[in-house]
């Protein structure tokens, strides 16, 4: 084997691995999906069956991909371990075969579909239809992209063809570029929430929504973390850069399986959360405070009132008076 393929080769042969290692999470994560459909109290939405069906598509892809990697290895380093001119030779000759095409286009399109899912729970998280345009009109592109690295993969080496790679540079790219916009404006976004609402609420209300986990799943931080690291290395045309992109791929499908299984679980940021902690804060402000004097001696009674009933309170009573008298009624907030 040549020196100059030697470093991919084995590179190849762990990305696999990996592959499959993470593709048995992905499945367990699928099952948790459904289960958390059918342990639902509440009648199942049309939504909920949309996001069951989105989370089967991701599978169904990425077992595609998954598969078509494999059998390929197969191929190139046991069925055809005596192709003349070695395991290079073979990958250079077969990296067209059309089950590879369909595996390349099965990971691309998946990758479009976890970015699509981003775009959506972007504009959920910040309620905004001009984010949600603005993040569309970038995914389309993308998407245009991602459909022209499918063409160049079927005509020449999707690994070391000349336009391969210049599409493949440039579709990376883009998709890394907006799912890092897309990481970062959930992040921002959730993180502003949890320092506000923890502010006015306390630090333990919310958590669900905003704790540093909850944050990372919703905007699949390890996926872009991951591309980014793929992008770096594939741009410095290192060697190594395909179990990146094995490691990216299969985060792909497992990031928006995690936020799923949270929004079936009822434990996602949705358009009423906002409404319902600002609801809850504006219960908490308007409130009534009540100081009653307890007979000549000054003791008093201090008691806040909520106007949907009693919110909070404190009693200072020093049992040195008569009979109590009412002294005075101050509307306030609680501090």
């Amino acid at each position: 084997m040549p020196p100059s393929m030697r470093v991919f080769q084995n590179a190849l042969y762990i990305g696999i691995n990996i592959t499959c290692i993470l593709y048995g999470i992905q499945l367990i994560l699928y099952f948790m999906t459904v289960r958390a459909l059918l342990r639902q109290t509440r009648k199942s939405t049309r939504s909920d069956i949309f996001l069951v069906l989105f989370s089967t598509a991701l599978l169904l892809l990425n077992t595609i991909s998954v598969s078509t990697n494999s059998v390929f290895g197969q191929e190139m380093w046991v069925v055809n371990q005596d192709y003349p001119g070695g395991a290079d030779a073979y990958l250079e000759a077969f990296a067209t075969v059309w089950y590879q095409t369909l595996g390349t286009a099965a990971g691309l399109v998946m990758q479009a579909l976890a970015s699509g899912l981003l775009v959506y729970r972007c504009w959920v998280v910040w309620d905004d239809l001009r984010v949600a345009v603005v993040l569309s009109i970038l995914w389309l592109g993308t998407f245009a992209l991602a459909s022209l690295r499918v063409y160049a993969s079927a005509i020449e080496n999707f690994f070391t063809g000349p336009l391969s790679e210049k599409l493949g540079k440039a579709t990376t790219s883009c998709l890394i570029g907006l799912n890092t916009i897309l990481t970062t404006l959930i992040c921002a976004r959730l993180y502003y929430f949890s320092r506000f609402y923890g502010k006015e609420l306390g630090p333990d209300v919310g958590q669900k929504y905003t704790s540093a986990a909850a944050i990372i799943v919703e905007s699949a931080l390890p996926f872009t973390v991951a591309s980014i690291v793929y992008l770096i290395a594939f741009a410095i045309g290192s060697q190594t850069s395909i179990v990146f992109l094995c490691i990216s791929s299969m985060l792909t499908a497992i990031s928006p399986s995690m936020i799923i299984i949270r929004v079936l679980a009822g434990r996602a940021w949705t358009r009423n959360t906002r409404s319902l902690l600002t609801g809850t804060t504006m219960q908490l402000h308007f409130a009534t405070v009540t100081t009653t004097q307890l007979g000549e001696s000054g003791a008093t009674e201090t008691m806040v009132m909520s106007h949907a009933g009693v919110s909070t309170g404190s009693v200072n009573k020093e049992l040195n008076g008569s009979d109590p008298q009412l002294h005075r009624e101050v509307p306030g907030s609680v501090v």
